[in-house]
This record gives structure tokens, C-alpha cells and sequence, in this order.
């Protein structure tokens, strides 16, 4: 499908995964199509989504053992899994609630433990990764630090402990995200400095797995990592390269990039502001973060940042409003489509990840006028633009 290291895929995310019934259709439907268009005679690698309701169904071998002949017989290897929306993600406001549960509920655990279970029975995959939450809503976060360190470390553990029975690894990758407890990468570096790699989670992670102090700061960094969504570093007004880089000395290891690209209105007026109101939808959250001689500041959903009107024209504002990353003009709007090419510029010269996973989720509320054709043809319109910027 691509001639780089890394493997190219898509995130199921886009599509229903509610019930074990939408997984199976969707990888029948939409995902065959996409397939067909961009992959027709070559194994498609999926980066799939199974809710807590889905994985409960899937506690069942028989239902394993079919999930995983019908990902064979379409020729489809699962590579990654979005462990992030644990509940209904289509077709009703999910908001703040996409966090819950969060990192701070041992419900969150057993989730992402029984995904790497999952992972490891349906692929034949040596090595994949798992997205999830970062740690929690911002306004949740006060003095829960620690307890989410020692579920992250738990999580770990269990993937240690799976890979030590199936040689599969699975690498949990946490996603920085605007308005969460992790939101930009000098607050997930200091995380995980803290927290997930220091002399106490090492000696924790060893207690749980038995294995050796030494061994086991190896095995953090092999199975705790970070998913970097390109569209929430561009809100977040982040610098491409010295993020990475950042990351890069912090041997903090870049388990999956998520390719996406955000609303960019680089000096807000009355007519941004008209254009905006079409994305003001009740699905999302939509955070903005906007920026002034004064420097960021945030908001936590765009109607917030639209309700200050005339008193923010000036400024530059960036949506967490995932775009079709084909697209860098929407007329009176932009988007950081920009950021998203340097991004991959800089992974062709050396990669950033061995997952690389588009992630427009936002296909049912875009504008009218944005969704032009089926779903199937814009997402490999996704996948080829990317291959494009690749070769």
C-alpha cells in the first residue's frame, strides 16, 4: 500500500462499532470499499474500534474466533486498535462523557486489558498499538495523578504479561488532547517523567510482571508510549519539530500518529465567525484554543469561544473540528493541513511511528457542502492524498 517503514491505515472510529453486528457489517461495507479503492490486491491494514458493549459480546471464543476469520477473509489485518471512546460514539452528543470512563475508574482498566486480550487473539500481528484516553477531563484531574499513573502501569503490566504467552506486543499509546489532563507535550513529557518511567513505576511494573528492575524500565517505554494526533498539536499551537524532537529526547517513543488536521481561522472577524456557526454542532466537543499578543488561551467548546463575538476578532483560532485533510481552504476558513504535511515531510526523512492512522470521525456532521461523495471515496481520497505526500 506504501513503500515507507511504517504501516498506513485508517481508524474505524468513522463507522458505527456500538455492537458486534456494526463491527461486522463495517468491515463488510464501508471498509471492503475503502479497500477496494486504494488496497484491491493487497492486505489492508484497519486500525479498529470495539466499545465496551462490543467487547463484552467478544468475551465469547466462538465470537472471537468469527471476528477473526472474517478479518481473514477479507484480507484485513488489524494493526491498531482505538481504545479512546468507550461508549456510543455516532448519532448522539457525547461531549465531556467521550472521556468516561476515564483513567481515573478501574472500568477504564479492564477496557484497555480486555482490548489487549482481544488484539492479541483476532491478529496475527507481532506488534500493534492501542490509542486511549489521556488520563482525564481537565476539570477531573486534581489529585488524581497518581492513581491514573498506577492504572496506566497496570495496563502495562498486562500487556507484558500478553506478550510473555502470545509474542504479541501491544504498546498503549496515550493521546494528548486540548482541554484534558494531558494536553500539550511539555505536560505529557513531565507525565511521564514523573509518573510513568521514574524509579517507582519501574520498581511497580517489576512487582507486577516479576521481572527484573532493568528489564522492566525497558518494558515502559515498549508498551507505554504516546499517540500524537497531529490535529489536536496544531490546536494546540505546538511546534512540529521541537515537539518531536521534545518526545525524541525524552525517550518517549511515538507508538501511532494520527493523521488529522483542524479549523484554522487566522484572524478572526464577522465573517469567520458567521462560517464557524455551520460546525457548532451538538455531537462534540469542539475545543478552541485561540491566540493574541497575550499569548493562548482556552476554551471548551467552540459556541464558548463564538458566544465573546466581536471582542475576539483579531485573534487566530484553532477548532478541535476534525477536517477532511485533503482540504487546506473551506472558503471563509482554513485549516492546518500545513502542520499535517511537515508532519509527514519530517516522517519520510525519518520515521516518527510505525502506525501511521487517518482519523476524520466527523463525516456525519460535516457541513452539506462538504460531503460531496460516499464515505468510502473521501476516505480513500484521505489515504492516497497521504501516500502521495509520502512517496
Amino acid at each position: 500500500m506504501m513503500s515507507t517503514a511504517s504501516a498506513l491505515t485508517y481508524c474505524l472510529n468513522i463507522h458505527p462499532a456500538e455492537t458486534y453486528e456494526d463491527i461486522i457489517s463495517t468491515l463488510e461495507g464501508p471498509v471492503l470499499g475503502v479497500k477496494t479503492l486504494v488496497s484491491p490486491d493487497q492486505s489492508f491494514p484497519i486500525g479498529m474500534r470495539v466499545s465496551g458493549q462490543a467487547l463484552e459480546v467478544l468475551s465469547e471464543p466462538q465470537k472471537r474466533a468469527q471476528l477473526k476469520s472474517v478479518l481473514s477473509g477479507l484480507d484485513m489485518k488489524a494493526i491498531s486498535m482505538n481504545g479512546f471512546p468507550y461508549g456510543p460514539f455516532h448519532g448522539t452528543p457525547v461531549k465531556e462523557e467521550v472521556y468516561l470512563p476515564d483513567w481515573r475508574s478501574d472500568i477504564r482498566l479492564d477496557y484497555t486489558t480486555g482490548l489487549i486480550d482481544l488484539m492479541t487473539d483476532i491478529s496475527d500481528e507481532k506488534w500493534m498499538s492501542l490509542s486511549t484516553v489521556p488520563g482525564c477531563f481537565k476539570s477531573n484531574a486534581a489529585g488524581a495523578e497518581e492513581s491514573m499513573a498506577n492504572r496506566f502501569i497496570a495496563a502495562a503490566a498486562h500487556a507484558v504479561k500478553a506478550e510473555r504467552e502470545t509474542g504479541k506486543t501491544v504498546a498503549l499509546a496515550i493521546e494528548p488532547e486540548p482541554c484534558c489532563f494531558l494536553e500539550t507535550i511539555d505536560e505529557t513529557i513531565r507525565f511521564f517523567e514523573t509518573y510513568l518511567y521514574g524509579a517507582s513505576a519501574v520498581r511497580q511494573l517489576s512487582e507486577l510482571t516479576g521481572e527484573s528492575v532493568q528489564a522492566s524500565e525497558e518494558l515502559l517505554r515498549r508498551h507505554l508510549g504516546v499517540c500524537y494526533d497531529v490535529c489536536h498539536a496544531a490546536v494546540e499551537f505546538e511546534d512540529a519539530a521541537k515537539s518531536l524532537g521534545d518526545l525524541q529526547a525524552a525517550g518517549i517513543p511515538i507508538h501511532k500518529l494520527q493523521l488529522s488536521a483542524a479549523l484554522r481561522v487566522p484572524n478572526v472577524d464577522a465573517s469567520s465567525r458567521k462560517a464557524l456557526v455551520k460546525f457548532e454542532e451538538p455531537t462534540y466537543l469542539h475545543q478552541v484554543v485561540s491566540r493574541n499578543s497575550e499569548g493562548l488561551t482556552r476554551y471548551t467548546d467552540l459556541s464558548e469561544a463564538l458566544a465573546r463575538k466581536d471582542t475576539a476578532d483579531g485573534e487566530e483560532w484553532r477548532v478541535h473540528f476534525h477536517v477532511p485533510i485533503f482540504l487546506d481552504d473551506l472558503g471563509e476558513l482554513g485549516t492546518t493541513q500545513a502542520y499535517l504535511a511537515e508532519i509527514l515531510a519530517q516522517h519520510r526523512q525519518t520515521p516518527i511511528s510505525p502506525h501511521l492512522e487517518v482519523e476524520t470521525y466527523t463525516w456525519g456532521v460535516l457541513p452539506d457542502r462538504m460531503r460531496t461523495s460516499t464515505i468510502e471515496e473521501a476516505v480513500a481520497r484521505e489515504l492516497t492524498w497521504v501516500m502521495d505526500k509520502l512517496a
